[in-house]
């Protein structure tokens, strides 16, 4: 039921066209693989639920948009009240990798004052043979905007779910430690929890990166690599 969340988070899906934002969120969301999908016209919606922590349950609110140039000025307007952002490119193609400076580059001039949590996904990891862009490159380029680096692939359902996950609990860790909270100007994170329930637990920023102090257990794993 949409009633029984204690936080919900918006997070929009950022890449050029074909690199396979849909197709992971459907993998995601639905469980579900489709070989042949519709490109996304203009912005597409998801949502999930998930349960950080014993007792704490997080609506996540997805905007799927549109890779292409045509509709930039219609997904510009979700941009500013997202709390995070997958940065996605295809690992068989260079030109999207190379585009992602400046899909960040638009997103955080967009959201300005707020902060943005990103997450940066090489994915189609499954097309080794095809492979364009190196672990080390891409983790170098994430280094560089403050972004957490994971490979998936929708296909094979590789670290589908710990991408989000991941994405999730930074998410969190800004809020608990001050960076993110919600806002009556800003719709990016809504709490249900009173306020003498709000995070307590402080997590210092160094350099845009979070801290990663008190993750629950379910996640630890996932910032050994």
């Amino acid at each position: 039921m949409d009633s029984l969340w204690h936080y919900q988070f918006r997070i929009i899906m950022l890449g050029d066209s074909t690199v396979g934002k849909s197709s992971l969120l459907k993998c995601y969301t639905e469980g579900a693989f489709l070989d042949s999908i519709n490109q996304t016209v203009g912005v597409d919606f998801y949502v999930q639920f998930v349960e950080l922590e014993p007792g704490l349950r997080i609506k996540l609110q997805f905007w799927d948009t549109a890779g292409q140039e045509r509709f930039r000025s219609v997904t510009r307007s979700y941009y500013r009240n997202s709390a995070g952002a997958v940065l996605m490119f295809d690992l068989t193609n260079q030109a999207s990798f190379e585009s992602i400076k400046e899909w960040h580059r638009e997103m955080t001039e967009t959201v300005k004052p707020f902060h943005v949590v990103f997450v940066l996904i090489g994915h189609k990891s499954d097309l080794v043979p095809q492979r364009q862009v190196e672990r080390k490159e891409a983790e170098k380029l994430a280094s560089s905007l403050g972004a957490k680096y994971i490979e998936t692939s929708a296909k094979s359902n590789s670290n589908v779910d710990d991408a989000f996950q991941l994405l999730t609990l930074e998410i969190y860790e800004a809020v608990k430690g001050g960076m993110l909270s919600p806002n009556k100007d800003w719709d990016g994170v809504k709490s249900r929890l009173p306020p003498t329930e709000e995070p307590k637990d402080p997590v210092r920023y160094q350099n845009g990166n979070l801290g990663h102090s008190g993750h629950c257990l379910c996640c630890q794993e996932l910032f050994r690599h």
